[in-house]
């Protein structure tokens, strides 16, 4: 049984650290197959394992660290933070084989996206990733499985460049696959019948804007949301331009999409290429554009796995059952 000792400096500390009726902890053993025993400031790990122990008491003194920076911490930020440090440990043995040169710690501690609501930190290595990527590239796929928070964090870059100033506005836009046969059937008018497939992203954007200066600066024009098809003809420029569900563009779309880039843009191209809604006939545009542009440097791609799901722990789960079946 291998077994270390964490004091920490600051009782006051202890409710973060801790979490409420000791929910941190319990979360960290469950994550870790690990035992703590807490008395006051005082912590003891035990496991079987070594690097367990290790991870745990790495996750706990980012906790403390949190803690000194008065900075909320609740049971889904321990998950995160236990995602990094798994990351961390379980995975960069050295700095020469670190292709994506991250550390848990500093990834989690310093990127943060600063909103009027609040502020939104990575969840896992491969949010770390994305959120690098959209500073340092006009052009970013994010790809992977539902629940992995790639079109809320998408949404978030686009609102932070356009509350820097980096940007002059924002453009949102989702395909409606459905456009063909069943929208006409929708009430309303146009705007009412597309509604429901832009509605992920006015929820996203209403988590770091409250309402009032969203619908002033959509009066502006400096947030537009729409679909695809509105994106034909125009020249995108001094705009962050997020497109989501892309994996139901065709190839055409998705070209006309991406030729839209204008000066002093950033494009933010998010979807799960296994969940295309398209005819089976048809192949996906994001599926097209992976393949033609991944040797294109200017172009970044970041790949999300089942385990970057950060909804309920079930998700995870339930597309890996669903992916041993296939």
């Amino acid at each position: 049984m291998h077994k270390t000792t964490i004091i920490f400096e600051n009782n006051k500390h202890l409710p973060s650290i801790y979490g409420e009726h000791n929910g941190h902890l319990a979360v960290i053993e469950k994550a870790l197959g690990v035992e703590i025993g807490a008395h006051s400031n005082e912590c003891v790990i035990a496991s079987e394992d070594q690097e367990a122990v290790e991870l745990a008491e790495a996750t706990l003194k980012q906790l403390e660290e949190m803690a000194k920076q008065s900075k909320n911490v609740d049971i889904e930020e321990v998950k995160a933070i236990i995602r990094f440090m798994i990351h961390d440990g379980g995975h960069n043995d050295s700095d020469d084989d670190d292709d994506d040169n991250h550390n848990g710690a500093d990834d989690y501690r310093t990127l943060e996206i600063v909103t009027q609501k609040g502020s939104i930190r990575p969840r896992t290595p491969r949010q770390a990733e994305l959120m690098e990527a959209v500073y340092d590239y006009d052009m970013v796929f994010a790809l992977g499985p539902a629940g992995t928070g790639k079109t809320y964090l998408a949404v978030a870059l686009a609102v932070d460049l356009y509350l820097k100033g980096d940007v002059e506005r924002i453009i949102f836009c989702r395909p409606a696959v459905e456009a063909g046969e069943r929208l006409g059937f929708l009430p309303g008018d146009m705007e009412e019948k597309i509604a429901p497939y832009l509605r992920p992203m006015h929820d996203a954007l209403f988590d770091m804007m409250s309402p009032d200066k969203v619908e002033k600066a959509r009066s502006r024009g400096e947030i537009e949301i729409a679909p695809l098809a509105f994106m034909r003809g125009r020249t995108l420029n001094n705009a962050a331009i997020v497109l989501d569900e892309a994996q139901n563009t065709t190839p055409l779309q998705m070209k006309m999409f991406l030729t839209r880039l204008g000066n002093n843009s950033r494009m933010i191209i998010s979807g799960d290429p296994s969940q295309a809604d398209l005819p089976s006939t048809l192949e996906s545009g994001l599926h097209d554009a992976e393949r033609i542009l991944s040797d294109v440097r200017e172009v970044a791609f970041v790949r999300f796995t089942n385990d970057d799901v950060v909804r309920h722990d079930l998700v995870g789960k339930i597309l890996k059952a669903y992916d041993r079946h296939h």
